[in-house]
């Protein structure tokens, strides 16, 4: 092997020895002084190096032991240092045990809720506000902002490439499906898809999933994270979905769509 050969495998170790170290030292946690800008960050919790567009953190509130990948923007406001007033001083929440993907990009104005246990695949992006269009002398992106509070429920997972619109308001236990556009309200235990996003599954107390799956996962006991359990909505005295004497009334039998934005829930 020549001396050139050699001292290009030495250079390309002492570079990724080095990416490593700084993807280790570089990596915020909750006792860290960059870490310490944030409203709250539990214990446990930490933001990957290198990191994406990160402005207001003092607007942002992270939960305990949850996971915020590289390159993941963070932004409150029009741009670092606009003065924003909301109640409890908070517009972005992520909860417990949430894993945020590579990529990923919130932008808040108003409120955006990420609740416990979310998982988000890379390159989703959520705002609760955009421009509004309805001045015709004014060019849209110097327009001031229209906003929607936006939610999105407990042990949820959106595939890669998701957009979430202002407003949306996404139940507890929903699967968007990658690429899908959300807006309007998604009612719990349901799965949606497309653009605008539409129900094409649903779980129904007594029925199970509507239409059936495909095939069961069966998932190995030594997975199970028993203090994350819990049983399925009905069996427990829980309110089952909506539907026509327990059907799932899946949206696009009668072309109806989710409800628009104006109709979504508030998030608290």
């Amino acid at each position: 092997m020549s001396l050139r050969r050699h001292i290009d495998r030495w250079a390309a170790d002492a570079v990724h020895a080095a990416w490593d170290w700084a993807g280790q030292v570089g990596t915020v946690g909750p006792y860290d002084r960059r870490g310490r800008r944030y409203a709250r960050m539990g214990a446990g919790s930490g933001i990957a190096f290198p990191p994406g567009v990160v402005f207001g953190e003092q607007y942002i509130s992270i939960g305990t032991m949850t996971m915020i990948g590289p390159f993941v923007t963070m932004a409150v406001g029009m741009g670092p240092g606009e003065p924003i007033d909301v109640p409890g001083g908070v517009v972005i929440s992520i909860g417990d045990r949430c894993v945020i993907g590579r990529g990923v990009s919130l932008v808040g104005r108003r409120r955006i809720v990420i609740e416990d246990d979310v998982t988000f695949a890379p390159d989703i992006y959520v705002t609760d506000h955009n421009h509004a269009y309805n001045d015709l002398r004014i060019p849209i992106g110097r327009q001031w902002l229209d906003e929607d509070p936006v939610r999105i429920g407990a042990r949820s997972w959106l595939g890669t490439g998701v957009v979430v619109l202002p407003g949306a308001d996404i139940g507890r236990h929903v699967t968007v499906a990658a690429g899908s556009v959300v807006r309007g309200t998604i009612p719990d235990y349901s799965v949606v898809a497309g653009a605008p996003a539409r129900v094409v599954r649903r779980y129904v107390s007594g029925q199970g999933w509507v239409p059936p799956l495909r095939r069961e996962v069966v998932t190995p006991a030594w997975w199970i994270v028993d203090d994350l359990a819990e049983p399925p909505p009905g069996d427990d005295g829980a309110p089952a979905p909506p539907g026509d004497d327990g059907a799932p009334a899946l949206p696009g039998d009668d072309g109806a769509t989710a409800p628009p934005s104006s109709s979504a829930r508030r998030a608290p």
